[in-house]
């Protein structure tokens, strides 16, 4: 049987265990404050990084990780004998990652078979494709099948998330089609979500309460849900947005996760979303 390595990037919020129980090799981003650089999940771990944000004047900034470290990935994967590599990057929109993870596949094209596909997500939309498909490389689906099978995935995914700040957001530059949330009152909670991997605003509610009634709302509209997470900064909300999640359909257990430096760092602290495959 042959065996494909699943490798992705660090803006996927892949838990750790389960990233590791499904042999999914996570490329880091960096995130810098001022002159200190961090490597994510590497020397920075979501809790670090949330206290930084708090304690520090300067906003962080991310950097996508070089071809030279998604050569290595690659290289990995060849020398624990996988025949094949599908790399699933976050949206090639937000982020030149995808580029370098392109043109590391063209480096080693004559040892290994490196799939780069832009699941044109972020955050754990990206990561529950990655699960989808990690799951089917186990189960023994060909390089191809899994590129068909990646490509229909990121169809089907979505996120919805509540900000409470966009001071992180327009800072660094992601904010895309929500510019117009720019100059609302602090009182009112923008919602965004992406279209076509580009970052655009979702609605804006009054309060943090509506803002979580309306961000589930969202997405039991989708349902029945194949996989389905919470994914928060450093949210006081986690457990609120839970319940009220509780009654969506969806085939998988829900999972909930935090939010790394990659989103965290443009989305700025308390951001919480959901994120889903449909079924």
């Amino acid at each position: 049987m042959t065996q494909i390595r699943v490798v992705t990037d660090s803006a996927c919020d892949l838990p750790d265990d389960i990233a590791k129980r499904l042999g999914i090799d996570i490329v880091s981003l960096s995130i810098r404050f001022g002159e200190e650089e961090f490597f994510d999940r590497v020397d920075l771990t979501p809790s670090a990084f949330w206290a930084k944000c708090k304690n520090s004047k300067t906003l962080p900034e991310t950097s996508a990780p070089s071809p030279g470290a998604f050569q290595a990935a690659y290289e990995r994967a060849k020398a624990d004998g996988c025949d094949g590599v599908i790399v699933l990057t976050l949206s090639a929109g937000l982020s030149a990652t995808h580029q370098s993870a392109t043109l590391a596949a063209e480096a080693v094209a004559t040892t290994i078979d490196v799939r780069v596909i832009d699941t044109k997500a972020v955050s754990m939309a990206q990561g529950l494709v990655c699960i989808d498909v990690a799951e089917q490389a186990h189960a023994g689906a060909t390089l191809d099948e899994l590129v068909a099978s990646a490509e229909t995935l990121t169809t089907r995914t979505g996120v919805i998330a509540m900000l409470d700040t966009l001071e992180h957001l327009v800072k660094g530059g992601r904010i895309g089609g929500a510019r117009a949330l720019m100059g609302q009152v602090l009182s009112i909670k923008p919602l965004l979500e992406l279209k076509d991997g580009i970052v655009a605003e979702a609605g804006r509610q009054r309060t943090k309460a509506k803002a979580l009634v309306a961000i589930a709302d969202i997405a039991r509209s989708h349902a029945p849900l194949h996989r389905l997470a919470i994914v928060h900064g450093d949210s006081p909300d986690v457990q609120q947005l839970e319940s009220l999640a509780a009654n969506i359909q969806v085939e998988t257990e829900l999972i909930v996760t935090d939010m790394g430096p990659v989103v965290g760092t443009h989305g700025g602290p308390g951001i919480i979303a959901l994120c889903w495959i449909t079924a």
